[in-house]
């Protein structure tokens, strides 16, 4: 689910701005997974903006402090989420951890950075939720630490199906500032793409897996 509505299409609007998103349905990109998109995202350019990562920060930090009260601790999730993981915990004053992939090789082999008492409240912070294999793997991490999980929230989703059965399985809420059904709306509404290129940035969401030109 999205914040609201205003939120959802100033967010879209924000990352099409800065080119945080890339929408490109005549020639596609090629994701490191292999499948062929008409949409790229890296939040991770909104850093580079004063003004767009300071609206993120406040809005994620509203949202995080509506839905669960004031965390005892934010958790980022490596690396796409470090960044505005912290400017979150800043703004809302509580201490921030983030989580790796998977254990380090090396050293104390943390696979959670910072410090984390067993059963403190944590909030997940994530830059993009595409099939939440990477979010849930580091809320995973987080629950084996005994930390209390209350929900994720991130900047923006792709709105996938195998996301929102994944997180159900897992009986975790997450909310996102926009999504891409209202990313398309606000493409739309301001000249970005055209009708038969938001019929092709529609069909691709179906089945991404498989979708090609």
């Amino acid at each position: 689910m999205i914040l609201n509505k205003d939120t959802a299409k100033k967010t879209a609007e924000l990352l099409l701005q800065v080119k945080a998103i890339k929408l490109s349905p005549n020639e596609p990109f090629t994701w490191a997974s292999g499948w062929k998109s008409p949409i790229y995202c890296d939040n991770r350019v909104t850093l580079s903006y004063p003004p767009v990562r300071n609206f993120l920060k406040e809005k994620i930090a509203k949202l995080v402090e509506e839905k669960y009260g004031k965390p005892d601790v934010i958790a980022g999730v490596a690396t796409g989420a470090i960044a505005i993981g912290v400017l979150v915990a800043q703004e809302l004053g509580v201490p921030f951890v983030y989580v790796r992939p998977e254990p380090k090789k090396h050293g104390r082999k943390n696979q959670i950075e910072g410090f984390l008492e067993s059963g403190q409240n944590v909030v997940v912070v994530e830059d993009l939720i595409s099939t939440g294999k990477s979010s849930l793997n580091a809320i995973k991490a987080l629950k084996e630490a005994n930390a209390t999980v209350k929900g994720m929230v991130a900047i923006f989703s792709y709105g996938f199906s195998i996301a929102s059965e994944a997180f159900k399985d897992f009986n975790l809420d997450f909310t996102t500032l926009s999504n891409y059904e209202e990313l398309l709306e606000q493409a739309l509404d301001s000249n970005y793409i055209n009708e038969k290129e938001l019929i092709t940035l529609e069909s691709w969401r179906l089945n991404p897996s498989e979708w090609n030109q």
